[in-house]
């Protein structure tokens, strides 16, 4: 193993995403950041120091690190072999993180209300900002009714909080300040967790409010947020997007930059840097795995730079149409970010669902499809070859899936009234199953992860069928995560000839894609190993879930522990971001404890780079051979 062209390649990476955080600068400025929402005006008008801070100090270690690995392997010489080139890959997605998750903790962004009000239960739950142990949750004894209005009231309110005028209204309870000093007065753990007006330097707008505490992003939660933005996840801690006093407008922009540099630039980069041969051809298939598409660029530098063009130019046409449709630059970008990396990231808390737009989520669901298309075969349609998408059986598999699964997704959602009130017109309720079942169903099978209804509350098959699709994704050569179609393909038919080889040993058959024989000899044993490890890891991950997560973590509702912890496993996985349950379409992962977050980071990373890239890094051999 090369050690000294390992830094000195992961050098040049780590300087590359410490200069892409300079994109993310201007946007502290409120002139660019603000998006209008309604938030007190000497506040809208200010400089977000914290975040702008934080990015430069990022961007600081950032050179610093690059350097010294850069230092570190000067003057090496030699070729750059597979191995190299698969520890590479696995490595910097461990940099990546590490560098991407600077800001979130640098910046001091807050992920969380440091009290939960779980649906049916009179015993709130606080968290320990004492530390005491992993168990991050603790339940306290049950309150009054009067208690449980007031915390309900203070969680609505976000971290802005209510003065005491407004909190008598809200609550119509006339001693609702006193309810709150009580509540203080009853133990350090509700001191720790109730601020009173005057108790601790805040914003102006909120200085005189009656607050809960919020839960500053640890490092966890930091490599979390980091690692779900490079694999293209989606998957968030943070639970109020739209408070630039929680998170800077610049810390929001990082963090979709971190889609857009996970969907292909990273891995186009390294193509671009290594050049051609076995390495530059290794780390294409650890981002974009399957059968090479036929009538693809022959040379690996040609092909990265036309991946590369394809990727900027969808991003760029996505957010000028998505701003001629009334987003703001900000807001236009993020999502055109989020949308072509098939990441999710939203700057909204009801993701797309904010802006009730039937055009702006028929754009986006287009160009989701095109994300979760094969890119050689985009670059054929647009050389005047349009024919070769219909030709080719992942894409045709690929449409059908989601036609099909809509389909049904719609019949049962009319069935059971679960997209609109069964006292409108026939017509309008299924105009709007079309519409959200459709969106939901193209967001879940190309990774996106994005929601415009919290499909959640869907009949038992729609969200069983948003689950299986889960393990599906899109297409060999996208930027989409999951399995992939391709895949799912091989399988059946080799299972298809295993079966005839049962009854029929003497019968020798070749796998047959297109109508044309697939030459690789190690084609069938790799599909087969790939399903066993998927499934392995999956079971693996889904017991220690349930074996480590504390029965706190649900409350009330510890009989869904079980399916929850295996979507929660599987939207991570596949890098789809969104579950069912705790990890459902209206909640996030915040409330894990720190080992089982971990796990998840590792599993992103795993189905980002198709497993088979970070699990050689584990393996002692692989690091003492050539």
């Amino acid at each position: 193993m090369n050690y000294r062209l390992l830094c000195r390649l992961l050098g040049i990476v780590t300087l590359l995403i410490g200069l892409t955080m300079l994109f993310s600068l201007p946007w502290a400025h409120p002139a660019l950041g603000q998006r209008g929402l309604d938030v007190p005006q000497q506040f809208e008008q200010q400089f977000e120091t914290r975040g702008f801070v934080a990015l430069l100090a990022s961007v600081a270690l950032s050179g610093a690190v690059g350097g010294l690995l850069l230092r570190l392997g000067r003057g090496t010489t030699g070729r750059l072999f597979r191995k190299e080139a698969m520890a590479v890959v696995g490595l910097s997605w461990v940099v990546a993180t590490v560098i991407g998750a600077l800001p979130f903790y640098l910046s001091g962004t807050y992920r969380g209300a440091s009290v939960r009000m779980l649906a049916g239960s009179d015993q709130p739950q606080l968290f320990d900002f004492r530390g005491l142990g992993w168990q991050h949750w603790i339940e306290k004894p049950a309150l009054s009714d009067p208690q449980l209005q007031v915390l309900r009231h203070l969680l609505a309110a976000g971290a802005r909080g209510l003065d005491e005028p407004a909190l008598v209204r809200a609550t119509s309870l006339p001693d609702a300040a006193s309810i709150v000093k009580e509540l203080v007065e009853l133990d350090r753990d509700w001191a720790g967790v109730l601020i009173l007006p005057g108790g601790e330097r805040a914003p102006p707008d909120r200085a005189g409010n009656f607050r809960i505490r919020w839960i500053r992003m640890g490092i966890v939660d930091s490599l979390f947020e980091s690692q779900s933005g490079f694999s293209t996840t989606g998957a968030t801690v943070i639970s109020d997007l739209e408070d630039p006093v929680l998170v800077p407008h610049c810390i929001l922009f990082w963090r979709s930059s971190t889609h857009f540099l996970g969907g292909l630039g990273i891995i186009v980069l390294f193509v671009v840097i290594l050049g051609q041969g076995s390495a530059g051809k290794a780390l294409m298939r650890a981002e974009m795995p399957g059968p090479t598409k036929e009538g693809a660029t022959a040379r690996m530098q040609h092909t990265a730079w036309i991946f590369a063009a394809i990727y900027c130019a969808l991003n760029l046409i996505l957010a000028v149409i998505l701003w001629l449709l009334k987003l703001s630059p900000f807001d236009a970008l993020c999502h055109a970010f989020g949308t072509m990396a098939t990441g999710g990231f939203s700057t909204y808390n009801a993701s797309l669902g904010h802006f009730r737009s039937p055009a702006i989520d028929m754009v986006v669901l287009v160009f989701m499809v095109l994300a979760g298309s094969n890119f050689s075969l985009l670059y054929l349609a647009l050389r005047g070859q349009p024919g070769k998408l219909l030709a080719d059986i992942e894409w045709r598999t690929y449409m059908a899936v989601i036609l099909g699964t809509t389909a049904l997704v719609v019949v049962f959602g009319l069935w059971t009234g679960d997209f609109a009130p069964r006292s409108q017109p026939l017509w309008q309720q299924t105009l709007s199953a079309i519409r959200y079942g459709m969106f939901q169903v193209v967001s879940i099978i190309t990774t996106t992860g994005y929601g415009t209804h919290d499909f959640d509350r869907w009949n038992s098959f729609g969200r069983g069928a948003l689950f299986l699709l889960m393990f599906v994704g899109g297409c060999a050569g996208s930027t989409g995560g999951g399995m992939k179609v391709i895949r799912h393909i091989l399988f059946l038919k080799i299972l298809r000839l295993e079966i005839e080889h049962a009854y029929h040993p003497s019968v020798v058959r070749p796998v047959r894609l297109g109508g044309r024989p697939v030459e690789d000899a190690e084609l069938r044993r790799s599909i087969l190993v790939y399903f066993g490890l998927i499934l392995a890891i999956f079971v693996f991950s889904w017991m220690f879930i349930v074996a480590v997560e504390p029965d706190v973590t649900w409350g009330t509702t510890i009989e869904h522990k079980l399916i929850d912890s295996a979507t929660g496993v599987a939207a991570t996985l596949n890098n789809i971001g969104p579950g069912l349950g705790t990890v459902g379409a209206t909640q996030n992962y915040g409330h894990f404890s720190p080992l089982t977050k971990l796990l998840f980071v590792w599993l992103m990373m795993i189905g980002r780079l198709e497993i088979f890239a970070i699990l050689v890094l584990f393996s002692v051999h692989f690091w003492r051979s050539r």
